[in-house]
């Protein structure tokens, strides 16, 4: 049912340590229609992309938020209201003010010029704005009653060779780095684009791991003869009674969940002085979004209460939904440890960063038949081709030794090469 009422839509709360987002796409325009529930726009933090549902049936009447720009949580974006078909007639007096007293509720930055007419600017605008030395009341604003919006500001600084040839120069002359002040701008045949939230994030987020933790990475090989057999019987079953492919990853999960049980502290972490372990695991399972345009890490809660199908829906739902940009904040937070899968691209061995606070991340990696050494029961060794697999344990070596990673390694190699049944 369409709204008379005028219906807010606002920047939402991404989880507690998330205090902006950035309008990165609107599937609406002004003045078009739109259902209940419907996605509205697109929305980037540092932790997550993500479609943000229509509050309510109506048109939308205003658009406040333009494509790139960054606002505290909280903010409104846009209202909806008025019967389908038929524009709210009020929401247009009511949206001229909003410009004045919005940066003082939104925490936006206000630029003050030589001039002394202050032009406000969101946040992220600021910050490029002070990165190339850029007087925002220089650049055209297409933003609403003229505001300067990230586009606009991008696109004024891949002008500027052009427009001022002579201002990197004074840069130079006070010290600045040379590669800093050339960055911004593409040579030929070079292609810039802004970094997104999510990257940032990423960036971030796996620089402060490295400066944090006392990275330590081993290495096992795995056998997965009998993953394969038990894979090829359950496959059809799966697929056909559940819509689920069971992937060499589930069986893996499943595995390492079961072995974490014996190994807390590759499943717990520091915390201030304080070693915190768990009895349960909240298992992280990385995935690369479309395009290599970000990474994620949804989280399956209480893994160890799941057998192979739950962890196996569990890992296919999470995938669709981050490629989709389904996921909510709850999602991604809270893991207690972690598993990447590069194999699948053929990968053979890598050292992935650990995902902070963890104390550890699991690397799987191809599977590949390869020339193999056994032991029959009278003792004699023969050469035979079996399905390998290397699995990395990348550790904080703050809190999980050396020995200790290597025998969850052994122990969880034991369960894949032994596995029966749903759990090995």
């Amino acid at each position: 049912m369409a709204t008379e009422t005028a219906v807010d839509v606002v920047m939402p709360q991404m989880g507690v340590s998330v205090s902006e987002g950035t309008v990165t796409k609107w599937l609406k325009r002004e003045g078009e229609q739109i259902e209940a529930d419907e996605p509205l726009l697109e929305i980037s933090t540092d932790k997550v992309d993500t479609e943000v549902p229509s509050p309510a049936s109506g048109t939308v009447t205003q658009i406040l938020v333009q494509e790139g720009e960054t606002v505290a949580v909280g903010t409104k974006l846009a209202q909806i209201g008025g019967a389908a078909g038929v524009p709210a007639p009020t929401p247009e007096p009511e949206a001229q003010p909003q410009p004045a007293p919005a940066p003082a509720a939104e925490e936006r930055v206000a630029v003050q010029q030589p001039s002394g007419n202050g032009k406000f600017v969101s946040p992220v605008v600021a910050r490029i704005a002070a990165e190339h030395g850029i007087d925002p009341n220089q650049v055209p604003g297409t933003g609403r009653g003229g505001r300067v919006t990230k586009q606009d500001m991008l696109a004024f600084v891949e002008r500027q060779p052009t427009a001022a040839p002579a201002r990197p120069q004074p840069q130079v002359a006070v010290g600045q780095p040379q590669a800093a002040v050339g960055q911004p701008q593409a040579a030929v045949g070079e292609q810039a684009e802004p970094v997104t939230a999510m990257r940032r994030g990423i960036a971030d987020h796996m620089r402060r791991s490295l400066d944090t933790a006392a990275h330590v990475t081993s290495a096992i090989e795995v056998d997965m003869s009998k993953v394969v057999a038990a894979r090829e019987v359950l496959k059809k079953e799966y697929q056909a009674a559940y819509g689920v492919n069971p992937t060499y990853l589930a069986f893996i999960a499943r595995a390492a969940v079961d072995t974490l049980k014996d190994y807390p502290y590759v499943n717990g972490e520091l915390r201030g002085d304080s070693i915190v372990t768990r009895n349960f695991v909240n298992l992280g399972i990385a995935v690369e979004l479309a395009d290599g345009k970000g990474l994620i890490v949804p989280v399956i809660r209480n893994a160890e209460t799941m057998n192979l199908l739950g962890i196996a829906k569990a890992v296919a739902d999470l995938a669709a939904r981050s490629r989709e940009k389904k996921l909510v904040p709850d999602d991604v937070a809270g893991g207690t440890f972690t598993i990447t899968n590069p194999g699948g691209y053929g990968t053979f061995h890598g050292t992935p960063v650990i995902n902070q606070p963890q104390s550890a991340i699991l690397g799987t990696y191809a599977l590949v038949k390869r020339p193999w050494v056994i032991t029959d029961e009278n003792g004699n060794d023969a050469i035979a081709i079996k399905p390998m697999m290397n699995i990395t344990l990348t550790y904080d070596h703050r809190l999980v030794d050396g020995a200790y990673a290597g025998r969850f390694l052994r122990d969880l190699r034991t369960r894949l090469e032994s596995w029966e049944g749903d759990g090995g």
